[in-house]
């Protein structure tokens, strides 16, 4: 992430600045996995709560202190919080969210697994990654989608970077599991659930 990361903090920097272009390449790099993250928590909804958070950004970006990496961090943040104000403004509603209830109890890098992530498409990710325990799907979703290292991740989800980063290893363990089960036909047995605590 270090070039990435470089452009991305000059781009803020200059956007700071008033560079209208800048802050454009700015969101360009950070979107889609910022899109990805939301929508792994408010489902089909994410583009509207992505776009909530774009507007808050715009708004806060003279008050942001940090580089590349940092900004992502502020930015997942940023669209954390508006996602579940959004999930709980719909709280009695029945919804169809891929971590839903579960997210709205949280408080205010395995190489294999990661390279088996890589071959599924971003659609079949987030159903994969939806299917995780809470605290697993979101360090992996933060770690592997948005790309924030141990302690910015565990800044976004109040949590030590241990156990961010126990999180997201256990996390993409199991889907490389899962990838391996469906390449070879093989199905987790009946009656076998996986643990809400993610062990």
């Amino acid at each position: 992430m270090g070039a990435y990361d470089w452009e991305l903090g000059a781009a803020v920097e200059r956007a700071q600045q008033g560079d209208e272009d800048a802050f454009a390449r700015a969101y360009r790099l950070v979107h889609p996995g910022l899109l990805a993250y939301v929508r792994g928590l408010v489902g089909d909804d994410a583009e509207d709560v992505t776009s909530e958070a774009w507007l808050a950004i715009a708004r806060d970006l003279g008050r942001f202190r940090g580089d590349g990496a940092g900004f992502r961090g502020w930015t997942a943040t940023i669209a954390r919080h508006r996602a579940l104000d959004h999930l709980r403004k719909q709280q009695r509603r029945p919804r169809t969210s891929l971590l839903e209830q579960d997210v709205l109890e949280l408080p205010g890098g395995a190489d294999t697994a990661a390279a088996a992530m890589e071959s599924v498409s971003t659609e079949q990710a987030l159903e994969l990654i939806g299917g995780l325990p809470r605290e697993q799907a979101e360090a992996v979703l933060l770690r592997v989608v948005v790309g924030l290292d141990g302690p910015a991740a565990a800044r976004v989800l109040g949590k030590r970077p241990g156990a961010v980063r126990t999180a997201a290893h256990r996390g993409l363990k199991r889907l490389a599991d899962k990838l391996a089960q469906a390449r070879t036909g093989e199905a987790m047995p009946r009656g076998r659930r996986v643990p809400k605590d993610g062990t």
